[in-house]
């Protein structure tokens, strides 16, 4: 295996492996997934090849990709498109989209179709333009805003519409091309743009839970009920979405410490096992230290346990939490409306 020492004068295939191994694994990989079968060969001996690759080495290999780039330059034709592309790759083609429209809108406002149009839309400007359509249709639209916007919308809602939207939302899979036409026409008479056909999976439970989790408090305990009634499973399965271990991290430390004193120390330790060290902290601090110390050392001593006894203590633990938060002992975080009792 040869030495890059640096007396060594590389070549571009050295300088290219070099720059190459600088890269994290996932965008080295990426890299090389856009090679030939040729070029993959003789890059891929070099950098068995290169052995110990000197400072001097790395910064020769820098400079001269700086050189190069410095001469070439990096042409703006197709900029947006190019960018677009990795948005997709990175986060979907629906947030893309949004991201593109922050980034870029005037390159997005001469084909601006009226569902794209309303995500600019302030919810008091949203509100009237919705409130004489059928929930379905609302649905559709909520779940492509924001979903601190779609919650403020879903709220100036009239009441009657509230669990019907929301119970449409965490039923909503693929959207048909046509159901998207007949919508973009609807809004179309209002804002008077026009839509694209393509099919979007949209909503869906984690899509409904998000919303309602921005609604606030008093909208939350007037639509599960009501969903309960209409769709007793699908009520469940949003009710599990909207509340997760990791909401557990917002209480304080006093309520924390009366929720640990409800929790059986066995179910604790197996819940408390499945989570980094910085999360456990959050527990912790509601304990005294020599407390904290002990629960530390049985985690460690617990051993190996499947992920499915963790995440059913975690599953038992949130039960007495719902409990306690329902007797108005616990209070997890602001809930965005004024409630007196």
């Amino acid at each position: 295996m040869s030495d890059m020492s640096p007396a060594t004068t590389p070549s571009g295939a050295d300088r290219a492996a070099v720059m190459v191994m600088l890269l994290g694994e996932e965008d080295a990989a990426r890299l090389l997934g856009r090679l030939s079968p040729e070029e993959l060969r003789v890059l891929g001996a070099k950098m068995c090849e290169l052995g110990e690759i000197s400072p001097a080495t790395i910064a020769d290999a820098i400079s001269n990709f700086a050189s190069s780039a410095n001469q070439s330059g990096i042409s703006a034709h197709g900029r947006l498109d190019s960018v677009r592309r990795m948005m997709v790759g990175a986060v979907g083609d629906l947030k893309a989209e949004n991201i593109m429209r922050s980034l870029a809108p005037e390159e997005q406002s001469a084909k601006t179709p009226a569902l794209d149009l309303a995500r600019w839309l302030e919810p008091e400007v949203l509100i009237p333009l919705v409130s004489d359509e059928p929930p379905q249709a609302i649905a559709v639209l909520l779940v492509q805003l924001d979903p601190v916007v779609a919650a403020k919308v879903l709220a100036g809602l009239p009441e009657h519409l509230h669990t019907p939207v929301v119970h449409r939302i965490a039923k909503l899979g693929p959207v048909s091309p046509d159901a998207i036409e007949i919508l973009e026409q609807t809004l179309s008479t209002k804002i008077s743009r026009a839509h694209g056909k393509s099919s979007l999976k949209m909503g869906g439970v984690r899509g409904a839970a998000e919303i309602i989790n921005n609604s606030g408090r008093v909208l939350e305990k007037r639509i599960m009920p009501a969903l309960g009634k209409l769709d007793k499973q699908l009520a469940k399965q949003l009710e599990q979405e909207m509340f997760k271990f990791e909401h557990l991290y917002v209480l304080d430390a006093q309520m924390m410490g009366q929720l640990l004193r409800e929790v059986d120390g066995e179910l604790l330790i197996d819940a408390l096992k499945g989570i980094p060290d910085d999360e456990r902290d959050h527990f912790f601090r509601a304990m005294s230290s020599r407390a904290a110390d002990g629960l530390r050392d049985e985690i460690e001593s617990r051993g190996r346990i499947k992920r499915a006894d963790v995440e059913a203590a975690q599953q038992k633990i949130l039960i007495v939490a719902k409990k306690l938060a329902a007797e108005g002992l616990l209070v997890f975080g602001d809930s965005g409306e004024d409630e007196y009792v």
